[in-house]
């Protein structure tokens, strides 16, 4: 049923773009921008209450946080889509034992922040407010947030931050929107304005925005977890992202999908900060 539906929101924008090209391209663009899921539950919002919480801003979109003090090191947490700052209870139970300072932000469009729309780049500016207020040494983030931090970090070059963790990251953004464009089953027509639309918008082509690009000079002590197996993004990203990431370590899971939530990453994650 949801494939079906899927396919008849393609079928629609394919049939407007016979009207407008430009007009369904915008259409496809805010689909793939408008996140459906990431509010946080009641469930979730008993574990993020336990937390201090403080809203920034950014050009006047709330940016909320939570915040565990410790008496090391400040960790800034950085989720994925369609998700929230709950998604890291596993890891923040453990960080909290070992004395870390944790910091966890909701993305745009997501959580207790605002915006209506989600994209990397703008992610990139609240990760950059709350790293002005916090000063972390460390982030830790997931999925598309991986592309959000690295982007802050080449933008900024924030010397506090002395190490980079990815989990699950995606490197290609042209890939990203291949993928989109494949799931909704997009004409050419479509697709190729789609991709001007979005260099229009953003101001770079979805070729030309590569997470391991972007990393290349980035001297940041750095590590990437990914999966063999990840449903959501190929493995093969992790490569072009250590390649280009000199200063990082790859390690490959295998069976533990995109989510990445295991005892084995905390193990991971913990041997790095400690080395």
């Amino acid at each position: 049923m949801k494939n079906i539906v899927v396919k008849t929101v393609g079928s629609y924008i394919n049939v407007l773009g016979y009207i407008s090209k430009q007009y369904a391209a915008g259409k496809a663009l805010k689909l793939f921008t408008k996140p459906r899921k990431g509010k946080i539950t009641e469930e979730q919002a008993s574990f993020l209450n336990t937390a201090f919480t403080e809203e920034f801003s950014y050009k006047d979109t709330p940016i909320m946080t939570y915040r565990w003090p410790g008496h090391k090191e400040t960790i800034l947490l950085a989720h994925g889509w369609e998700s929230n700052s709950s998604r890291w209870q596993y890891l923040i139970c453990d960080l909290k034992q070992k004395g870390y300072t944790i910091v966890a932000l909701d993305a745009p469009g997501h959580g207790n922040s605002g915006n209506t729309y989600f994209n990397a780049l703008l992610y990139a500016e609240f990760i950059h407010v709350v790293s002005k207020r916090f000063s972390p040494e460390i982030i830790i983030a997931h999925s598309v947030g991986g592309m959000a931090a690295t982007v802050f970090q080449k933008k900024y070059q924030i010397k506090s931050v002395q190490k980079l963790i990815l989990l699950g990251a995606p490197s290609e953004f042209k890939d990203i929107i291949s993928r989109y464009v494949d799931l909704l089953g997009y004409n050419n027509r479509v697709s190729n304005q789609l991709n001007i639309t979005i260099e229009k918008r953003f101001g770079t082509k979805p070729e030309q925005f590569s997470t391991a690009k972007l990393l290349k000079d980035i001297t940041t002590k750095g590590l990437i977890i990914h999966d063999k197996q990840d449903p959501v993004i190929p493995y093969e990203d992790a490569l072009l992202i250590q390649d280009e990431f000199k200063n990082s370590t790859l390690i490959t899971t295998e069976g533990l999908g995109h989510s990445l939530k295991d005892n084995s990453i905390i193990e991971h994650i913990n041997q790095f900060l400690e080395a």
